[in-house]
């Protein structure tokens, strides 16, 4: 698969990595030059092309790899979910009946659960139709911050480097079902890996070998010179008092306090792990609500679908859970979806293990 352009700065879509440059394209959408083109400020443009423009965000961030057609087919829900509680729903059906058989208790309850569940305001549930997006083994990876992208991630995959409940697993078309177990060859993560040691000493060497010959050539012309130097230093050494011993044990100890200090680093043979992460990865840093990870074991559980609740969606992403750009894309997949499923059509869908 091809990422070379992924963070053309000219598009400055945000994606799945923590690559310096997403970060910087996504400073652009939130607080740069294009913030009035992601905010929809300026209304001049027809509604089409703003959904069509909000689309186009959206997918740049959640499955940009994926095909359009194979997104609209397999991975775009029917419909958004209710995320209100059953009793409340039931509740709202019966209120007129209820009222009708004078049954006052449970008329009162109904308007209770009604003004607490308009003081809370309503779920983003918008954000869940990137549901199934999330449940991709490779999005798993990167979320459970195994991979410095989703490219990463994919590659994994397709090159042997997960368990799927602990049998080796090829396909990152996948979509997990809750419980299910995806480990990580720590061989294959690239930020526990052992960097290569630096090359200065032999910079050093070489540097000592060119200056050999020239200390050579000039030892011989400055042999008088230096025997006269060292009668001197004779001279002077026996006129100076010796020190005494206390003050040269408290040299030696400073000199051995620098000179043996511990590295703080891990050295290549050492027992520690190596952890070096990528220049500015900590806005990526993250773990959702629907992932259990183990970084002793380089694994991660797969709890149960994302879900969404008043103020709060779990299916990260950088743009406003409930906001306008996702309104927007939600209307244009409405009217453009794509659900005829035939046999052959069936038999071509990714692996669904529910």
């Amino acid at each position: 698969m091809r990422d070379a352009k992924v963070y053309n700065f000219k598009r400055a879509l945000p994606r799945m990595s923590w690559h310096p440059h997403n970060l910087y394209n996504l400073w652009r959408r939130s607080y740069g030059p294009l913030q009035k083109i992601t905010d929809r400020v300026e209304y001049k443009e027809t509604l089409n092309w703003r959904r069509w423009t909000a689309k186009s965000l959206l997918r740049g961030y959640h499955g940009d790899y994926i095909n359009e057609k194979i997104f609209k087919r397999w991975y775009l829900p029917d419909n958004l979910p209710d995320v209100r509680p059953p009793e409340a729903l039931k509740l709202s059906q019966t209120a007129g009946l209820n009222k009708w058989a004078l049954k006052d208790r449970a008329v009162e309850k109904a308007t209770k659960l009604a003004e607490e569940e308009k003081r809370k305001g309503l779920a983003p549930v918008g954000s869940l139709m990137f549901s199934e997006v999330e449940r991709r083994i490779d999005v798993v990876i990167f979320r459970a911050c195994f991979a410095h992208s989703v490219y990463d991630a994919r590659r994994m995959v397709v090159h042997g480097s997960v368990l799927l409940n602990g049998k080796k697993h090829v396909n990152p078309n996948t979509r997990l079902a809750p419980g299910d177990m995806v480990s990580v060859d720590p061989k294959a993560i690239r930020f526990l890996q052992s960097r290569p040691e630096p090359l200065e000493d032999v910079e050093e060497e070489v540097e000592e070998s060119t200056e050999e010959p020239a200390e050579e050539a000039t030892t011989s012309e400055e042999a008088p010179e230096a025997t006269e130097a060292t009668a001197e230093a004779e001279d002077v050494s026996e006129i100076v008092e010796e020190p005494k011993d206390g003050s040269k044990k408290s040299e030696d100890r400073k000199g051995s306090r620098y000179s043996e200090k511990p590295s703080a680093l891990p050295t290549v043979g050492s027992d520690l792990t190596p952890f070096h992460l990528p220049p500015y990865a900590a806005p990526f840093l993250f773990i959702p609500a629907y992932l259990e990870p183990s970084f002793s074991t380089c694994s991660v559980i797969y709890l149960r679908h994302p879900t969404a609740r008043p103020g709060y969606s779990e299916i990260p992403t950088p743009w406003d859970a409930d906001g306008e750009i996702v309104r927007l894309t939600w209307e244009w997949y409405s009217k453009r979806r794509m659900r005829i499923r035939s046999k052959s059509q069936m038999a071509r869908m990714p692996e669904n293990r529910q």
